[in-house]
Order: structure tokens, then sequence, then C-alpha cells
């Protein structure tokens, strides 16, 4: 499945938005936009089916607005050109994360000494819990 998603080009689909870094970096970081903000409309594309969107809401809600764009941004280049890279990466990483499907659990018996160390361990503790009764006498 993942291998499929990055084989689709969604870049038309892409918005991305430049804004100035934070942190330091004196005049160079005060006059320059080198933060990337990708964002990208998960209801209106064309290249998920419904089913994959519904999955990516669940998933990738934290990430996600109100209006329902998927939201990425990266200032860890000093060069807008880097940061649209990472950008794309991370989204097609997420993606690719959010729609891979979990793996089934298989079903298994407990073995005879797990179910013998469990009835033993009861036993112990039902023999602890009646040596704190008062006797009978």
């Amino acid at each position: 499945m993942s291998e499929s998603i990055r084989n689709i080009n969604f870049e038309d689909e892409f918005d991305f938005q430049s804004s100035r870094s934070s942190g330091p970096g004196g005049q160079h970081a005060n006059k320059t936009e080198t933060r990337v903000t990708l964002r990208f409309d998960v209801s209106a594309s064309a290249h998920l089916s419904d089913a994959q969107k519904a999955r990516i809401f669940e998933k990738l809600g934290n990430a996600i607005n109100s209006e329902g764009e998927l939201l990425i941004s990266s200032q860890e280049s000093r060069s807008q050109h880097q940061n649209k890279e990472i950008c794309i990466a991370r989204f097609y990483d997420m993606i690719a994360k959010a729609l891979k499907k979990p793996k089934k659990r298989k079903r298994t018996k407990p073995t005879r000494a797990s179910r013998k160390r469990r009835l033993d361990e009861k036993r112990q503790h039902s023999e602890k819990k009646a040596r704190r009764q008062k006797p009978d006498f």
C-alpha cells in the first residue's frame, strides 16, 4: 500500500506558503522567509478514495485543521527549497503510515505451564488472605 501511495503524484494538489523562520539567525533570518508550510486539502483530493480520506482523518486528526487541510511545516534548513523538499518527504511518510493496514491479531491458547502458574499464584494469594483471618475456635 505505501509503495503505491509514493507513486501517486499529489504535488498538483499541494499549496505552499512561506514565512519567517523562528530562532536565531541575525540579519538573514530577519528578512528571508525560509519556513515552508505545505497545505493539502484531504477532503478535496482526487487521488484518495473516501475510505482512505476517512482513515487519514482518523489517524492524522491532530495535523488537520478545521478546514480539512493537512498542515506540514519545516524550518530545519536555511534554504526554502530544502524545507519544501523536507515537507514533501514528510507528507508521503505520514500518508503511507496512516494508510498502512494494521496486522491482524492471531489468537493463541495459553500454554499448560502458564495456566499452572496462574492457578498456583491464585492459590498462594488465597492462602495469604486466609492467614489474615482470625482462627475459628
